[in-house]
């Protein structure tokens, strides 16, 4: 099933997307819900963020060129940071590139929704602990990173988490491919099988170190040929099986200009 939330007739909606159409729910989606029985078509809506995360976690180079180039032994410890919901926006919505610079990073990345409480899961076991995929940017200003590796500035900033535009509960993420294109041309396509840390690593390890909870994120690394890009530059993401998730960089407003002096 593909889960989405809209804007129709001046109000957030969550539904089912079948085909042209979406069917509204009520209720918990992780849970309990039920269909409302109204109908809205797909084009007549304006599609928000699947979800309002509970914590956005994301890994970092996690991806190799080819096979032969995964390495033989993983690392202790994974490369782990957290993004902030306030980051989070849908399809379609500017990203803001942060006054002071002029270019930031897309990394289009397929990223795992949690459906149930996780806690000290076996990797055997993850998958009954996911409830879908979505597709995400993790859009980076590498600029605002700290000299001493601290990341969080840097991934933090308003709009930096696209997601979307879907989420779907139908896939196998082990046989997918993670794509972008930069004003229509492509820049990364790259099978998750490329990955360093798998899908079912990465959550049992975090479920060692936290309880995971229904709604958490986590953003499963970015293939191989993000770029910077400025203002002007539509970036889609898209991963097999769930769609596009499409957005246009803008420059930040400049502040207006007190004409009070203090």
């Amino acid at each position: 099933m593909k889960f989405a939330r809209f804007i129709a007739e001046g109000a957030i909606r969550a539904g089912v997307v079948s085909g042209e159409v979406i069917r509204e729910i009520e209720g918990d989606m992780f849970a309990a819900w039920d269909y409302t029985g109204n109908v809205f078509r797909c084009d007549g809506v304006s599609f928000v963020a699947p979800l309002v995360p509970r914590h956005v976690i994301g890994i970092g180079a996690n991806y190799v060129a080819a096979r032969e180039q995964l390495p033989a032994e993983l690392p202790d410890i994974p490369v782990f940071f957290f993004k902030p919901s306030s980051s989070v926006i849908g399809p379609e919505a500017d990203i803001v590139i942060p006054n002071g610079i002029s270019e930031v990073k897309f990394e289009s990345e397929l990223a795992v929704v949690i459906g149930k409480e996780a806690k000290q899961v076996s990797e055997d076991d993850v998958w009954a602990y996911i409830f879908g995929y979505t597709v995400a940017n993790d859009v980076t200003a590498p600029q605002f990173f700290h000299p001493d590796g601290h990341w969080t500035v840097g991934k933090s900033f308003d709009t930096f988490t696209p997601l979307g535009p879907v989420i779907e509960t139908e896939l196998d993420p082990r046989s997918v491919a993670v794509k972008a294109r930069v004003n229509g041309e492509e820049k990364q396509n790259s099978p998750t099988e490329l990955m360093i840390i798998s899908i079912s690593k990465m959550i049992s390890y975090l479920s060692y170190v936290m309880t995971l909870q229904p709604g958490d994120v986590i953003l499963t690394g970015s293939p191989v040929g993000a770029e910077f890009v400025g203002p002007g530059t539509v970036i889609e993401c898209e991963v097999d099986g769930i769609g596009t998730l499409r957005n246009t960089f803008v420059a930040a407003k400049a502040p207006a200009v007190s004409t009070q002096q203090r």
